[in-house]
C-alpha cells in the first residue's frame, strides 16, 4: 500500500511538473469541481451556470461579463476522451419546456468544456488581444467524495465509527440484527456477506432519504457497474481480537481496503487532485428539517469532505513541487429561494458556522474560501403576508407533482446560528422552540429575452468568487 501511495505521489508530481513548465505556452484551463451531497442540486447548478454564461444578460455581478471584456463563449468537447460528457443540452430542455421538470440527479462523474475569448486588463492590456480561457465543469457524486475520508482509515477505525452512530439512524435495527446473528471470528460465508452488505446498504440509503449525510462507502449508495461485485460487498464488524485468516472479519477487511485501492484512490488519482477551483452545494435547509442529529451528521460530513482536500495557493512553484491545489473553496447553501429574502442572511450565516472548524483549516494551508446562499434556478416569487397582525415574508411556488400555487414560510431562522448547532452538537432530538418545515417546488415555466439564462440568485456572485481572477 506504501508502495502504490508512493507511485501516485510520484505520477501526480511528474504531471503536475509537466503542465506547470508547458503552461505559459499553452490556453489557460481552470478546472472546476461541483459536488454536494444527494439533493444539494448539483445537475441544477451546473446546468443554470452554464446556461447563464452563455447567455449572460443575468450576471451583473460576473464583472468580465458585466464590463464586456468576455467577447464570446461557447461549448467545446471535453480533453478527457474517457469521461462522459455533461448532458447539458438535455438537462437544459428539462428546465426550459413548456412543462418542465427537474433532470434527473448526478450518478457519476462527468465533464463540460467551456472556452472564453477574453480582452485582458492592466497596463499591457490594451496592447494585446483577447485570449481564449477553458473552463472546465467536472460533476460528481458528494457520496463519492466523503469516501476520500476513508484513505486515512482501517477498517478497524471505520467499522468502530460506523457503528457508534448506528443507534437512531434508519433501518439500522435490521442491520444490527443481521449483525448479531454472525460471529466475525468465525469462517466466511458467502451468502452471509451478501445478507449483510444488503442490510447495510439498506441503511445507508434509508439514512440518506431522512437526510444524514454520512453515508460511507458512497459506492453502495451509486454502485454502477460495481454492484454486485465483492468490492461492494461486505459491512462494519465489531473488533475481533486476532482474528483467523480466513474469517469473516479478515474478509472484509480485505474487502475494504480493496475498495480503497480499486475505487478511491482511482477517483482521487484521475480526477479529484487535478482540481484547481470547487463549489460544494449544501442542502442546508434539508437537514434543518430532518433535525438536530442530521444537521450534526452535516458538520462531521463536510468536516471529512474538507479533510479529503489539497487547499493553498496555486502559485507556479506550488504547482511545480506540489502538484495542482485547489485554492478556492464556494459553499454555497442551495435553495434560497424558499426562503424570502430576508432569512437569507440567517441561511448565510448558519452555513458558514456549520462548516466553520473545517473552513479554518482549509484557509490556513492558504486557500480562499467563501459561504454564500444562492438559487440556480429560481422557482418562487416573494410576498408579504399578514398574520395575526404581523407582516411575514414568504415565497410562493408551484408545488411539485402538482398543479397547486402555494404560499410558503418555512419558520424564522435564528439570527445566532448557536441557537441550531448548539442542539445538534449535543444530541437533541428535536427542535425545542421552533419547527421548521421545507416544501418542493417544480421549476417554473420560462419565457426567456434574448441573451438571458434562467433566472437564479446569486448565481453571478458565485461565478465571481470562483472565476473572476483568473478572467
Amino acid at each position: 500500500m506504501v508502495i502504490t501511495t508512493l507511485a501516485d505521489t510520484i505520477t501526480r508530481s511528474v504531471g503536475a511538473v509537466t503542465d506547470t513548465l508547458s503552461a505559459p505556452f499553452t490556453e489557460p484551463v481552470i478546472r472546476l469541481g461541483v459536488t454536494g451531497l444527494s439533493r444539494a442540486g448539483k445537475t441544477v447548478f451546473i446546468t443554470s451556470l452554464v446556461a447563464n454564461l452563455l447567455n449572460r444578460g443575468r450576471m451583473p455581478q460576473f464583472h468580465a461579463a458585466a464590463s464586456g471584456r468576455i467577447q464570446t463563449i461557447y461549448l467545446q468537447p471535453q480533453p478527457d476522451d474517457t469521461v462522459p460528457r455533461f448532458d447539458y443540452e438535455n438537462h437544459l430542455a428539462a428546465l426550459t419546456a413548456k412543462t418542465p421538470h427537474w433532470p434527473e440527479g448526478t450518478k457519476r462523474i462527468s465533464e463540460l468544456r467551456l472556452s472564453m475569448r477574453v480582452q485582458p486588463t492592466g497596463l499591457l492590456g490594451s496592447f494585446q488581444g483577447p485570449r481564449t480561457v477553458h473552463l472546465d465543469i467536472v460533476d460528481y457524486p458528494g457520496e463519492w467524495l466523503l469516501d476520500l475520508s476513508l484513505m486515512d482509515k482501517d477498517f478497524a477505525t471505520w467499522s468502530a465509527e460506523v457503528l457508534s452512530r448506528l443507534a437512531g439512524r434508519p433501518a439500522a435495527a435490521d442491520f444490527a440484527t443481521a449483525l448479531e446473528a454472525c460471529d466475525p471470528a468465525k469462517g466466511f460465508d458467502e451468502p452471509q456477506a451478501k445478507g449483510l452488505a444488503a442490510a447495510f446498504t439498506a441503511h445507508l440509503n434509508a439514512a440518506r432519504e431522512a437526510g444524514f449525510s454520512d453515508c460511507t462507502p458512497g459506492r453502495f449508495l451509486l454502485p454502477g457497474d460495481l454492484e454486485g461485485s465483492p468490492v461492494l460487498t461486505f459491512a462494519p464488524l465489531p473488533l475481533v481480537d486476532r482474528p483467523a485468516r480466513k474469517s469473516l472479519w479478515r474478509e472484509f477487511e480485505r474487502r475494504f481496503e480493496s475498495y480503497k485501492r480499486n475505487v478511491v484512490r482511482p477517483f482521487f488519482r484521475d480526477h479529484f487532485a487535478k482540481i484547481d477551483r470547487q463549489i460544494v452545494l449544501v442542502d442546508m435547509l434539508g437537514a434543518i428539517h430532518s433535525g438536530p442529529q442530521a444537521v450534526e451528521d452535516m458538520r462531521r460530513a463536510m468536516a471529512d469532505i474538507l479533510g479529503a482536500f489539497r487547499p493553498g495557493r496555486n502559485s507556479f512553484l506550488t504547482r511545480l513541487f506540489q502538484g495542482r491545489q485547489i485554492d478556492k473553496i464556494l459553499f454555497a447553501a442551495t435553495k434560497a429561494d424558499h426562503l424570502h429574502h430576508q432569512q437569507h442572511p440567517q441561511l448565510t450565516a448558519i452555513t458558514q458556522a456549520l462548516l466553520r472548524d473545517a473552513q479554518d483549516r482549509v484557509e490556513f494551508f492558504g486557500a480562499t474560501t467563501q459561504a454564500m446562499s444562492i438559487a440556480a434556478l429560481r422557482t418562487t416569487v416573494e410576498e408579504t403576508r399578514n398574520h395575526k397582525g404581523a407582516n411575514l415574508g414568504v415565497v410562493r411556488g408551484q408545488l411539485l407533482n402538482t398543479n397547486e400555487q402555494k404560499a410558503f414560510y418555512p419558520g424564522a431562522l435564528p439570527s445566532d446560528p448557536a441557537h441550531l448547532l448548539g442542539p445538534a452538537r449535543s444530541g437533541a432530538e428535536n427542535w425545542l422552540d421552533a419547527d421548521y418545515e421545507i416544501m418542493s417546488f417544480a421549476p417554473a415555466p420560462l419565457t426567456l429575452k434574448p441573451g438571458d439564462g434562467p433566472p437564479h440568485i446569486r448565481l453571478d456572485r458565485a461565478a465571481q468568487f470562483l472565476l473572476g481572477d483568473k478572467l
